[in-house]
């Protein structure tokens, strides 16, 4: 698979068919340490000064570019990506593959009572998908959580513990959960339990959901100044001809 790498992080350049399809293929699925990641402009800006963090990244069988920013950068160093693949896009359409074949998803992470809305909300959505196991992400016993999620024997495991706590903790706990595939997605259980509402689709298009996300969440300005910190790099390492 083709990698681009924008700010030292290498991205696979995969339309979202692609990286499902990819995602559930034999060879990644076999492999029960294998997870995805979805980094925006803000976790490849924190994994330049974290070197846990960006192994994390790299360790990942997936990294896919969540965020419009990660294709902005990558155009602007001459190495354009497919597209954006947004996290929950992703996961909606490895649902409907696994709810055909009628298998099952562990939801991890969200306030309590969470996860279990946003269960109910997809197994009516997707018709044959299997909730295996639930829990909130307010927990400080590893093992105990990752107990019940070999317990459950399924197929896909959701880590939403938010960035980059979710990236740290599957990498530190990766060789001791015994699960086919996860991925780090970040708020998706809010949204699918309806709590937090995506941003209009016409607005998604334009890649916009950063400011309509800060528009609801103003308190979330300090985190959105990654982002010019971010383009003002990209910007300084095409002009220095090297990527880094």
């Amino acid at each position: 698979m083709e990698k681009i790498g924008v700010l030292g992080v290498e991205f696979n350049s995969l339309t979202t068919a692609q990286a499902v399809s990819a995602a559930l293929s034999k060879d990644v699925a076999a492999d029960n340490s294998a997870f995805i990641v979805t980094p925006n402009p803000e976790i490849v800006w924190l994994a330049r000064s974290d070197p846990e963090l960006k192994a994390a990244i790299a360790a990942a069988a997936l990294v896919l570019p969540d965020g419009i920013g990660i294709i902005y950068g990558a155009r602007i160093l001459g190495t354009p990506l497919r597209g954006r693949v947004t996290g929950i896009g992703f996961a909606e359409e490895c649902f409907e593959q696994l709810a055909a074949q009628g298998k099952s998803v562990f939801l991890l992470g969200a306030k309590p009572g969470v996860a279990e809305t946003a269960g109910e909300k997809l197994a009516k959505r997707f018709r044959g998908l299997k909730i295996a196991g639930i829990h909130d992400g307010y927990f400080t016993d590893d093992d105990t959580v990752i107990g019940e999620i070999n317990a459950a024997n399924a197929d896909f495991l959701l880590v939403c513990l938010g960035a980059p706590k979710q990236e740290l903790w599957i990498y530190r706990n990766r060789a001791k959960l015994k699960v086919p595939l996860a991925a780090c997605l970040g708020g998706a259980l809010d949204v699918w339990a309806g709590t937090v509402k995506r941003a209009p689709r016409a607005l998604q298009r334009l890649g916009l959901e950063w400011l309509y996300r800060l528009i609801k969440e103003p308190k979330r300005i300090g985190r959105m100044m990654s982002l010019p910190k971010f383009l003002f790099a990209v910007i300084g390492v095409r002009l220095r001809g090297k990527n880094g």
